[in-house]
């Protein structure tokens, strides 16, 4: 479709009469954050950016949209990792939630708290600890992301061993429909059944049926008391035996549970300088395990038990149990570094899968001797939520090899590993979402009827596809 530059021009003139010329972006150098994510893996093409301020703005842009035929990016904090927030059309606008910054309203008598779309998800967090309350999702980016971005893409993090999902953490949600109706599902209810839960259709939709403006999140006390440990394991297998002991020890006061090669420990030793390794001895693998409580007592003795229980099961090696608070910080930036030591390797190929967890061990075995058949020196890196089963499989490139030669591998590789991923009954994609990045795999994961339900879904809500055209479907 050839549309021209005056036609186009227009209407973005007709965007901007809604938002303001303040508030939109058309110099291809000032749209050039909003056009590329993080890993350089998708460089976009848009005609303008928007930055709504209020709901009724993003109403009336899609309104417009819907009328013109102009494909709309919604865009969060832009920390995907699925290129699900990156526009692939130069008619597209990317509609930024970066305006939509409010924290409405806090509710302890329903432990919840309303945020828009473009609140942080620091923010969020500590918006919350003011009260004396929790809100428990915990990503490696949440300096970055909001709480928008984190619902349309259902994101999962740290903490989704004992409080979900984002799914799991809402209770409402505002949301503005592609022809630009508003519904507002706002609502507080723990129990409400009163026929459809809509609300569950636009969480991991990535904005693709709707834009999500703002939510209703749940609370929870904060924890009173927490305790970090570092451990040294001999294998994956060693470490789910530790989660189990862990389990029947403590329950739901096991918060996270987080398993890293000795090989990332050293990455991110190296990244940023100035790091040190938590425990005397190099051990193959690592577990970081933490245990929070409301209750002000007892978890540093279920700690020690815990371990004391590893020990003497022989499965853990060493292990050191933080003495502060910046030592459990310094052992919790060895795992969320992971991501971004990447970067200095020179060139990986990431996946982000889950599995049964009991299937974890032998997920990272086959997977691992999958890849190295295709890549015999390449370095295989396996890490994350051992706790629910979604690992980040990353395969790094070999010493002193060529970056281009082995990225040239990453299709046959990603097959190779979703394939083992499928084996086990896992998904191809545990919190990261689909995006464009995934979509042509999405097919052969899916039931087709189940497929077939996503595509009607989307037809009925955005029958004119101007909803973040390309992505998941």
């Amino acid at each position: 479709m050839n549309v021209s530059v005056s036609s186009t021009k227009s209407v973005i003139d007709r965007f901007a009469a809604i938002v303001g010329d303040k508030y939109v972006l058309r110099d291809p150098a000032d749209m050039h954050p909003f056009l590329v994510e993080r890993r350089d893996i998708y460089e976009g093409r848009a005609a303008a950016v928007l930055k709504p301020g209020s709901t009724r703005e993003v109403s009336e842009i899609l309104k417009l949209a819907n009328e013109t035929g102009t494909p709309v990016v919604p865009q969060g904090g832009n920390t995907g990792l699925s290129g699900g927030q990156v526009p692939l059309d130069e008619r597209a606008v990317v509609l930024s939630t970066v305006r939509l910054d409010k924290i409405r309203e806090v509710d302890l008598a329903t432990n919840s708290m309303t945020c828009e779309a473009g609140v942080i998800l620091q923010r969020a967090q500590e918006e919350a600890k003011k009260y004396d309350r929790l809100f428990p999702l915990s990503l490696g980016g949440e300096g970055s992301c909001v709480i928008g971005g984190n619902l349309s893409t259902n994101a999962g993090g740290t903490n989704a061993l004992v409080y979900g999902m984002a799914r799991d953490l809402m209770l409402g949600l505002e949301v503005v429909l592609a022809d630009g109706r508003i519904w507002n599902g706002l609502r507080k209810l723990k129990k409400d059944n009163t026929g459809y839960d809509l609300r569950h259709l636009f969480i991991g939709a990535e904005g693709t049926l709707g834009i999500i403006t703002a939510a209703v999140l749940k609370l929870f006390p904060a924890p009173r008391a927490v305790e970090t440990a570092f451990v040294g394991v001999s294998s994956p297998q060693a470490a789910l035996e530790l989660l189990k002991i862990a389990q029947s020890r403590a329950g739901t006061a096991v918060t996270s549970f987080e398993l890293m090669t000795r090989m990332g420990v050293q990455f991110a030793i190296k990244h940023p300088p100035g790091m040190r390794d938590p425990l005397s001895s190099p051990h193959p693998w690592y577990v970081l395990l933490e245990l929070s409580s409301p209750v002000p007592f007892g978890i540093h003795e279920a700690m020690e038990e815990i371990l004391t229980a590893g020990t003497e099961g022989g499965y853990v090696e060493d292990a050191t149990i933080a003495s502060s608070l910046e030592q459990s910080k310094s052992f919790w930036l060895l795992r969320m570094i992971l991501p971004d030591a990447q970067r200095g390797i020179g060139g990986s190929i990431a996946h982000d899968v889950s599995v049964p967890v009991s299937s974890v061990p032998a997920f990272i075995e086959e997977a691992s001797a999958a890849v190295l058949k295709i890549v015999p020196d390449a370095r295989p890196l396996p890490f994350g939520h051992l706790g629910d089963g979604n690992m980040h499989f990353a395969v790094c490139k070999p010493e002193d090899s060529n970056r281009a030669g082995f990225l040239a591998h990453t299709k046959e590789i990603n097959d190779t590993v979703y394939a083992v991923a499928a084996r086990f009954n896992g998904s191809i994609s545990a919190e990261h979402g689909i995006g464009h990045m995934k979509r042509a795999y999405l097919p052969g994961v899916k039931d087709p009827v189940e497929l077939d339900l996503m595509r009607s879904f989307k037809k009925l809500l955005d029958p004119n596809g101007i909803l973040n055209p390309g992505k998941v479907l």
